[in-house]
């Protein structure tokens, strides 16, 4: 083992420095203009999942145990205390693969970070519409940047980054909305990042694949209150050669890159780089999907017509989504790519709709993923974590026409980014399904203004599905 002491923590100081001063006047306008989308799309993602069945089992179970009536569970007419309320929320927002993805980072950022802030908002009304959009920034900042050190390798070996890395936006977040000094945030990422675990293998049909960012974001709640209350934690979690964050997850010395932890930290913003979604499913398959659109809209053609279609793209897509597919429920269906691909060449779309327990085992659509295959483009690999989602696409017709297209960002990620309609119209149709509309557009008002709002808590309790429509 190295040489090692506990102040060698350069890394983890420099991200406790930027959490600790962040100050909303220092946030450039475009990050303020981005993060309030990204937030009211969160929110719509949650509200929409509220009454999901795994959501339903998770609330009815923490119900029966915690009957502390602290902070609003989003969509709901239920209130848990702080730390069960952050597992439930941070679930809700991934439960149904529609929320953000920092495709470089991958992490949901908005699952892991939104839950812990608007907890504290409850527990604090001081808290001003100025800070809770700093504290969002922060945690939207640094869970990403914590990605970005670990690489695509991270998940590949088998960790779910959600969970993982997700702890560390969750607790910047909870931090800065706490105004925790750099101290205490040292310890506070030293107490979430030894909580960090998720497993990749629930991507198979496992309800608790959600409730990854739900334990990260409680996690990081967890790591804020105690760091303030005079707890301590591992003050060189990203540096400490034995059992830190870095070397024990990547089962290494140097397959991450620690410089990516602080390189630009406030001046070059991760929150700009998170991408939305469009379709209901995993982030890799959206290039994928938009292929098959383009390619439809240039020479029309439906699902009968296919004869087989090959989908070459990095080596990560092909082993997150790329695998034969097999039923075995919903978050097997709505991860796979194959099947996503005949859900929207069936069904001319891959939203909330398309994806129903009757149709995880729809003969029509094992059908059509038969014909998918997923491979490798070793060229595509090479260009890195950020061309990660990239594909080229090839379509063979029963005709024989042969169709090809190549996409390296979805709509609605950091280079093609949505508008501020598009954004509004998505939060709508989600909420929309949950809460009177009059209460829809009270929420978007009040996060597309939350700069002029006295306290937070005012918009976490918006968000009870018994608020005043």
């Amino acid at each position: 083992m190295e040489q090692h002491t506990a102040t060698d923590n350069h890394y983890t100081r420099g991200i406790a420095d930027f959490v600790a001063a962040l100050r909303y006047d220092a946030i450039p306008a475009e990050v303020i203009a981005r993060i309030k989308l990204l937030i009211l799309d969160s929110l719509g993602c949650a509200i929409f999942g509220a009454e999901l069945p795994w959501s339903r089992i998770l609330l009815d179970t923490l119900t029966r145990v915690d009957t502390t009536p602290g902070c609003t569970i989003w969509g709901t007419a239920e209130k848990l205390s702080a730390p069960h309320a952050a597992l439930v929320n941070g679930t809700l927002v991934q439960s149904f693969e529609l929320d953000d993805v920092h495709r470089v980072g991958v992490l949901h950022v908005g699952a892991v970070t939104l839950p812990p802030v608007l907890a504290i908002a409850e527990l604090n009304p001081q808290m001003s519409g100025h800070d809770f959009l700093t504290a969002c920034v922060a945690g939207y900042e640094i869970g990403p940047r914590v990605g970005m050190c670990m690489g695509p390798e991270h998940i590949g070996q088998g960790w779910h980054s959600g969970a993982t890395v997700g702890v560390f936006s969750a607790c910047a977040g909870a931090a800065a909305a706490l105004r925790l000094p750099q101290d205490q945030v040292v310890h506070a990422l030293g107490i979430a990042g030894t909580q960090s675990a998720g497993l990749m293998a629930a991507q198979f049909g496992a309800m608790v694949k959600r409730m990854h960012a739900g334990r990260a974001a409680q996690s990081g709640l967890y790591g804020a209150l105690l760091a303030q209350s005079g707890f301590t934690g591992i003050v060189d979690v990203f540096e400490n050669p034995y059992g830190g964050f870095c070397t024990t997850f990547s089962r290494s010395t140097d397959r991450f890159d620690r410089t990516q932890l602080t390189a630009g930290l406030g001046e070059s913003f991760e929150t700009l780089r998170i991408a939305l979604k469009f379709y209901s499913c995993v982030g890799s398959n959206h290039t994928t999907l938009d292929a098959i659109r383009i390619m439809q809209a240039r020479h029309p053609f439906g699902a009968e017509d296919v004869a087989n279609i090959l989908v070459r793209g990095s080596r990560v897509t092909m082993d997150h989504v790329g695998w034969p597919y097999v039923p075995q429920g919903m978050t097997s269906a709505q991860l796979n790519l194959p099947y996503c691909i005949a859900t929207l060449l069936l069904d001319g779309d891959v939203f909330v709709d398309q994806f129903t327990e009757d149709k995880v085992a729809d003969p029509d659509r094992m059908r059509i993923a038969a014909l998918v295959g997923v491979a490798e483009d070793p060229a595509i690999t090479a260009r890195g974590a950020r061309y990660r989602h990239m594909v080229h696409v090839i379509v063979s017709l029963r005709d024989g026409t042969r169709l090809e297209e190549t996409v390296e960002a979805p709509r609605g990620s950091e280079d093609v980014f949505a508008s501020a309609e598009d954004v509004i119209a998505k939060f709508r149709k989600l909420a929309s399904r949950r809460i009177a509309s009059a209460q829809v557009d009270r929420i978007t008002a009040q996060v597309m203004d939350a700069e002029r709002i006295e306290s937070a808590a005012l918009l976490a309790r918006l968000l009870a599905a018994t608020a005043q429509a």
